[in-house]
């Protein structure tokens, strides 16, 4: 991808993209001029507390080269008024690969689409989902040019399942964990999600719907895996953070209650969520 000549426009504010060893990175400086003090949207988000945490797990999952002794140090210093992070600071302190720092015409803070998508939901679901369909058509049309496969729903789901699953084997299986036992916080998690946005469990959803093949998140609309992915993310924080099962569901659920009806309570982004995806 040439980051000179590839963008896209969500909500009428152009944003480039780049290329860097073949994954794709968006412009968080043209997304945050979607929004008042756009300059200091970025400067905010990279000092929140969870905003750190969240990179360091994609960082930990994603770049073998990452200075976890510097990134510990950053997470003990996140907090306090004295802290100041920036794209630059963060890649040359912890060796980091999920942000870009680019000068030039087109220059500003890039993010790995993972990130750049968390930032979007940190400026708005609304935004967070038109961002995502343009960048699908912009992959359907390199589909239709080279013969790619890429497709929405595989994206969203599979892009915080990693940090998901990470927190979850760090932080809640004990050592010489039985696989059986293992399987069972891997699924007792995913229903606290599922619970959250769906209200039920994988297993009364397969029980209210004995005809029908997969699972419960194989027939989420677009915006409710927007939401999901989100909440993974959150829930891989607060585990993180030691919250008890109980207090995180309690978060998440009202979590998805705010994105939801955010969502789904703009007319414009029902028609949005009503159009097709890329066929699986």
């Amino acid at each position: 991808m040439n980051s000179k000549n590839q963008s896209i426009v969500v909500q009428d504010v152009e944003i480039h993209l780049l290329s860097q060893n073949e994954e794709d990175y968006i412009s968080l400086t043209d997304m945050a001029q979607a929004f008042e003090g756009a300059e200091q949207l970025i400067k905010n988000w990279l000092q929140n507390k969870n905003t750190i945490d969240f990179l360091g797990v994609w960082e930990r999952l994603n770049n073998p080269n990452f200075n976890l002794v510097e990134f510990h140090q950053i997470k003990i210093d996140a907090g306090l008024n004295s802290f100041v992070m920036s794209a630059k600071k963060w890649v040359l302190r912890v060796n980091g690969i999920g942000l870009v720092a680019k000068a030039g015409r087109y220059g500003g803070t890039f993010a790995h689409k993972d990130i750049a998508f968390e930032f979007g939901s940190w400026l708005s679901p609304e935004f967070k989902l038109y961002l995502i369909k343009e960048f699908q058509r912009l992959k359907e049309q390199e589909i239709q040019a080279d013969k790619l496969e890429w497709n929405i729903r595989r994206s969203l789901t599979k892009s915080q399942y990693r940090i998901h699953t990470d927190a979850i084997r760090e932080h809640l299986i004990p050592p010489r964990i039985s696989k059986s036992k293992e399987g069972f916080i891997y699924a007792s998690e995913a229903d606290v999600l599922n619970m959250a946005l769906f209200g039920k469990t994988a297993k009364i959803w397969r029980e209210e719907n004995p005809n029908k093949e997969g699972n419960i998140r194989d027939y989420a609309s677009v915006a409710q895996l927007v939401v999901l992915a989100s909440l993974e993310s959150q829930n891989a924080l607060l585990i993180e953070q030691q919250k008890a099962q109980n207090e995180r569901l309690s978060i998440l659920n009202k979590l998805a209650i705010k994105q939801m009806r955010s969502l789904i309570d703009n007319p414009a982004i029902k028609r949005l969520s009503d159009k097709p995806l890329l066929d699986d």
